[in-house]
Order: C-alpha cells, then sequence, then structure tokens
C-alpha cells in the first residue's frame, strides 16, 4: 500500500538538504544516505561547520538543528522512496527532540507530519558538543530505541566519540573517522586501531562504518578487515538526488574476491624483554650493612650470584658472589673488615637496566665493550625503583630469543615480512576462496659468492633480490615476503604474474653482475667452493622462480601451499630459463 502523500512542508529557501550515499561493503549495493546542509538554490551562505559555530554563538545551535532537521524530513517525505535515512543531530538537540513531556516527543511528531517510517530512520549524534546532561542524554537513546529508530556515533576517533560513550549508549552503529581509514592501504598502524574498532564492534553488536572513503585500494582493506559500510566521495559525493546504484568500478572492486594486502611495518615494534625475564628476587642490602652480615646473607642464599646495594629504592652497588667471597675467606680479612660498610666492597658502576627496556637497547649492551655482566650479572629496575637480578645468561638469551622471534615476522635486513605474516597470508588467500600464484625465489651460486667475497657483499645481493621483487609487484595485489637467506616467497594475485616473474628474473641477472668485481666481472665469474665443496669456477648468479598455481578449494592450510611451491623451485632452479610453473596436486 502506498504512503500518503504528505502535506506540504515549510519553505526552507536558505538551506537545502544533500544526501550523500552510504554502501554496504559486503553486497556492493546501497545501504542508505546520510543528509547533510548546503546552501539554498542562488543563495551564497558560510559553510555548515560555521552555520553551527555561529548558531552556537548565538545560543540557538539546538533550535537551528531542528529547523535543519525538519527540513531534511520535509524533502525526504516527497521523494516518497524507500531506503535508510542518516539525519545528524548534537546530543542536547536529541535530548531536546525526544522530550514527550507534552505527550508525543517532536521527532515522531515531525517524522508523521512527513510520511517518514521511524524505522527506516537513524539519529547520528554528531561532534559540535559534549550533552550537557549524560543522563538525559542516555534516556533519549532509550526513547528513540522504543520508538523503533536507531542510533550512530559519529567521527570516533576524534572529538567526543568515545569508548565511554559507545559503552553507555550501546549505539546500533559507529562511523570510523577518516582519520584512520584514510590512507589505510600504507598504513600499518591504521590497520592495527581498525582491528582493533572492528574487534570492539563485535563484542558490542555494533555495525562500523568507514568514513572518507575515496580510493579502491583503501575500500578493499577496509572490506577486507570486516567492515560492514562505507561512505565516501569514492561512493559519491553529496547531492540533491539519491544514488540508485553504484558505478560499475566501484562495485567490481567490492565483489572481487581477491584480498587486498595489508600494509606492512618495515620496522616491527620490539618487546620489552625483561617484562616475560625472570627476575631473581634477591633481598637489597643498605650501603650500611655491615661486611659480616653481607657474607651471612650469601650462606643463607646460595643460589645468588649476587647482592645489590641499594639506598633508599635506588641501587648504589653491586657485590659479586665469588668476588667477596673469596676476599672473606682471606686470613683476617673479617677481623679487620667484618663490621665496615659493605658499600666499598661492591662495584660502583654496575650494570643498571630498566625493566621497559627494548630489545635493541638491551643489544647495544651485549655488543658492548663493557662485559662486565656475563660475570657480574646486572641489576634491574623498574621506573628508576629496585626490582631485583639479572644475569649474563638470562640477557643473552632472552634477547637472543626476541630476535629470532622479530625476524619470523619481518626480515632484519630487507624489512619485508618474514615467515609469520607469510603463512597469515596464504591463509588469507585460502579463505577467500581466490586463485593465486605462489612463486618461490632462489638464487643460484649465492654460496660461492657469499663465501668469495663475505657477508657484507652478500647481503648487497639480497638486498637487490628485495628491492625488485617489491618493484616487480603490484603493492596492492601481490605479497612479498622474505623465508630467510636468499629464499623468498611471492603471492601473486595479479593476472600478469608470469610476465611479473619473467621480468624480474630478467632485471636480477642483468644487475647481479654489478656486484662484482671488475676482474670477475671480465671473467664472466669466480672460482669457488661449491654446495659439495668442490672448486670450480662458477658463473654470475642467477635467479630461479618456481610457480605454482592455487586453484579455489584445493588446499586449506599454508604449509601445503608453502611445500609445493618449494618443490616448484627446485624445478626452477634445474631450468634454462630459471622460471617454471608447476599446476598444483592435492595433498594426500
Amino acid at each position: 500500500m502506498p504512503r500518503p502523500s504528505p502535506p506540504s512542508a515549510p519553505p526552507h529557501p536558505a538551506i537545502a538538504p544533500f544526501f550523500q550515499p552510504i554502501v554496504d561493503l559486503r553486497q556492493g549495493t546501497i545501504f542508505g544516505h546520510e543528509a547533510l546542509i548546503r546552501s539554498g538554490a542562488g543563495i551564497a551562505l558560510p559553510g555548515p561547520e560555521a552555520l553551527l559555530a555561529q548558531a552556537a554563538a548565538e545560543s540557538r545551535l539546538t533550535g537551528f538543528e531542528l529547523h535543519c532537521v525538519e527540513a531534511v524530513f520535509a524533502h525526504w517525505g516527497r521523494l516518497n522512496k524507500p531506503g535508510r535515512l542518516f539525519v545528524n543531530m548534537s546530543a542536547d538537540t536529541l535530548i531536546e527532540a525526544m522530550d514527550a513531556s507534552g505527550g508525543t516527543c517532536r521527532l515522531e511528531r515531525m517524522l508523521a507530519d512527513h510520511g517518514i517510517a521511524v524505522r527506516d530512520v537513524t539519529v547520528e549524534l554528531t561532534e559540535q558538543r559534549a550533552a550537557a546532561d549524560a543522563g538525559a542524554l542516555q534516556e533519549a537513546v532509550k526513547a528513540l530505541h522504543a520508538l523503533g529508530a536507531r542510533i550512530a556515533l559519529d567521527d570516533f576517533g576524534e572529538g567526543h566519540s568515545n569508548l565511554r560513550r559507545w559503552k553507555e549508549l550501546q549505539p546500533d552503529f559507529v562511523k570510523i573517522d577518516k582519520l584512520l581509514t584514510q590512507g589505510i592501504c600504507d598504513s600499518p598502524q591504521s590497520v592495527a586501531m581498525v582491528r582493533a574498532i572492528v574487534g570492539l564492534g563485535i563484542a558490542m553488536g555494533t555495525e562500523l562504518i568507514a568514513e572518507g572513503v575515496e580510493n579502491t585500494q583503501d575500500l578493499r582493506v577496509l572490506r577486507d578487515l570486516g567492515i560492514a559500510q562505507g561512505q565516501g566521495f569514492l561512493f559519491g559525493p553529496p547531492a540533491p538526488h539519491l544514488l540508485a546504484a553504484l558505478p560499475e568500478p566501484v562495485a567490481a572492486a567490492i565483489s572481487d574476491s581477491r584480498i587486498a594486502v595489508m600494509p606492512h611495518a618495515s620496522q616491527t615494534s620490539q618487546p620489552n624483554v625483561l617484562r616475560s625475564l625472570s627476575i631473581i628476587q634477591a633481598p637489597a642490602l643498605h650501603p650500611l650493612t655491615p661486611v659480616d652480615e653481607v657474607a651471612a646473607a650469601f650462606q643463607k642464599h646460595p643460589q645468588l650470584h649476587a647482592l645489590a646495594v641499594v639506598e633508599g629504592a635506588t641501587p648504589v652497588a653491586l657485590i659479586n658472589r665469588q668476588s667477596f667471597m673469596n676476599d672473606y675467606a682471606r686470613l683476617y680479612f673479617r677481623e679487620v673488615h667484618g663490621r665496615r660498610p659493605c658499600l666499598a666492597y661492591g662495584s660502583s658502576t654496575p650494570l643498571i637496566v630498566e625493566r621497559e627496556e627494548n630489545v635493541e637497547s638491551l643489544l647495544g649492551i651485549l655488543m658492548s665493550e663493557d662485559q662486565r655482566y656475563l660475570n657480574e650479572g646486572f641489576i634491574v629496575t623498574e621506573k628508576k625503583r629496585y626490582a631485583g637480578l639479572g644475569t649474563g645468561d638470562q640477557l643473552v638469551r632472552a634477547v637472543t630469543e626476541a630476535r629470532i622471534e622479530a625476524a619470523r615476522h619481518a626480515n632484519p635486513l630487507t624489512s619485508l615480512p618474514g615467515n609469520i605474516p607469510i603463512n597469515i597470508h596464504i591463509e588469507r588467500l585460502l579463505d577467500s576462496g581466490a586463485e593465486f600464484a605462489a612463486c618461490y625465489a632462489d638464487l643460484n651460486s649465492f654460496k660461492v659468492f657469499n663465501d668469495h667475497y663475505g657477508y657484507w657483499r652478500g647481503d648487497e645481493m639480497i638486498l637487490l633480490l628485495s628491492r625488485l621483487a617489491a618493484q616487480h609487484a603490484d603493492a596492492h595485489r601481490d605479497f612479498v615476503g622474505h623465508i630467510g637467506g636468499d629464499d623468498f616467497l611471492m603471492l601473486f594475485q595479479s593476472p600478469d604474474w608470469h610476465q611479473r616473474c619473467a621480468r624480474l628474473i630478467e632485471a636480477f641477472n642483468r644487475q647481479a653482475p654489478g656486484l662484482y668485481d671488475e676482474a670477475d666481472r671480465q671473467a664472466g665469474g669466480i672460482e669457488g667452493e661449491d654446495r659439495h665443496g668442490v672448486v670450480r669456477f662458477t658463473p654470475f648468479a642467477t635467479l630461479a622462480i618456481g610457480a605454482v598455481r592455487i586453484p579455489p578449494g584445493m588446499f586449506r592450510h599454508a604449509e601445503d601451499v608453502a611445500s609445493e611451491a618449494a618443490i616448484a623451485k627446485h624445478d626452477a632452479k634445474q631450468a634454462a630459463s630459471g622460471l617454471t610453473v608447476r599446476e598444483a596436486r592435492p595433498r594426500a
């Protein structure tokens, strides 16, 4: 049954409603429209922000906003088209609109006057100002929900849209500010923050809308992060008419089964190693503690390698067990020194390590000329206060393990993603159902080159390969990972992946001879031991790539894909062209 024609609305010549589409990023359809106020035809007015600021300065903000809402409803009612309408209100305006002290609240009356179904309306809580009465705002939102309308928090990530408001108001939608969404395809930090917001949305039962979407690269990342809806100039600018359907290229980008390549942090954050280290809880000595009491403490705690001397909460010295007990056992030592203060019998310049030190700082300690910590150990502090002791062995082991773990996330030489991000990306590709090519790259004759010139020159060759691999991949379609050494794995979604691999091989083979000495370049290679220990003449290092096409549904685990690619690499190293393509075979 068609809706009754709404009564004619009072004219609003100075302002005109415009509408910007909000798009379902899962279906590629129009989800709704946000109403925005612009100047009426032939009328020059300041921008919306300036008008709102002026209304606030004149203490007329609530009245002005309600006037704008009335204009939006009047226009929307005349359109007589189904769909969701998002309309902006500040907190105090929503409180005023939901005031039902006269029987029916003003918002319900306005909707009824213009023939608009309440269930089609979502009120966006804007950022002009925080609510003067937080309790009244919560009651207004409850009344809005009871009416059948929905609520959205606008610009989450800036201003007053914070976690407290999200928790208290339980909104149906949260709109993520463009500060976090624009450029997300190149920002690991933004990806991490939006991923956290997605987790909050799931926990709170809230749908998310990404604002400021302006290109397909950002769109794909936001879609793959699980954002339900998007809004921005990519889908359409604010306009006086409603958008009936998405432009074909945008709809194709949303429906494309190929996944986005998430940006990778070139420098991974280093963990606080000592946070996970088992610190030795050793009693502290006062600077005036007698030497005899120090000996008694060592006898009482035979497992301790040292004792810290602490004044107040600040460590001032470290007494090493072995050195101290050797002196204490000397003839007449205890008779002469037994009652003297212990401060003079310890190292006054001990190694002190703050518990929040990162891996790089601790690595600097390990590589410094001062290696006393290997025997003496070190003092651990927390916010400059004594926390306990550590041994040199503990420090070496903890830093080594942290560096190994970090290398699994990002190779320390090339800064490319390591084994863990590689596996995560393969799993995402498998889950998406997209077809892709896994290409394993390896260098021929690299060992001979590395042994002949040394690791520094070998690193230069690996860096050359990493640069060329990145250059020959589409940063938003293809993933380049560094397994380790001269082994790389490239995961291509680009349809021209075979040509890209061929060009990569040609570029590397052309540039690699430039890393050899002039005499060796003239000779065409070097003399050296091969992998079997046989000395022979070895030509220039070349690149081999083994590729395997991965059809949808064949594999379920990343290790299966990696195994197929490794077999293809072995075949490529035997091929004259350096490039072979293998058809994937299901695992038994």
